[in-house]
């Protein structure tokens, strides 16, 4: 039977900056050229192999001086971002755990942000082995970052089925053999994993 690796943001737990920022602009149009420019989701993936925020957003405020104070809450009020577990995949993950089977994560996270998270939600804590790229300085869908969960665990990656809600990283985990499901709010994960062999 394989077993699972959980992603954590929109899979585990609801992640979008916009849970944050409806709080701080009035206007949305405002808001979305905010997250089209100084904190787009490219610059955002760009520093989650960072330990902690502070420089980079130190740098951002540079090419963004308009939008500092805004720049500066995504470090400071970074836990308004998340809006709860997504309890039905979370249920997932006990139920794996209470049946004595190992659960695995590799997530695109800054270390400094899942030690606070971590805090709030303490089922983060059940991984048997949990990547976590702000801790190892790379990436998803870098291959790296697959293959220290291989070397931690000793699983192939045959043996392993991969969940994940950004369709690139689902491909760089099929390339390296592990079968992949592509989540979306409102599958019926327990449906997929079944099929993949890993319920």
């Amino acid at each position: 039977m394989k077993d699972v690796v959980f992603d954590l943001g929109n899979v585990l737990l609801r992640w979008d900056p916009r849970y944050l920022y409806r709080k701080v602009f009035a206007d949305e149009a405002q808001m979305e050229d905010f997250l089209a420019t100084a904190c787009s989701m490219a610059w955002i993936h760009s520093i989650d192999g960072c330990q902690d925020f502070a420089e980079p957003i130190r740098l951002r405020t540079k090419a963004f001086p308009h939008y500092a104070d805004e720049l500066a809450m995504f470090d400071s009020r970074w836990t308004e971002t998340l809006d709860g577990a997504i309890e039905e995949n979370v249920a997932i993950l006990r139920a794996l755990k209470a049946a004595g089977r190992p659960v695995y994560g590799i997530t695109n996270y800054p270390a400094q942000k899942f030690e606070l998270s971590r805090a709030i939600h303490p089922f983060l804590d059940a991984f048997d082995e949990i990547v976590v790229s702000g801790r190892e300085g790379v990436t998803k869908p870098d291959a790296r970052i697959y293959e220290i969960l291989f070397e931690r665990s000793g699983r192939a990656p045959e043996d392993l089925v991969f969940v994940d809600d950004v369709a690139r990283n689902i491909a760089a985990a099929e390339k390296l053999g592990m079968a992949g499901v592509l989540y979306a709010p409102g599958m019926d994960l327990a449906a997929e994993l079944r099929a993949r062999g890993a319920l």
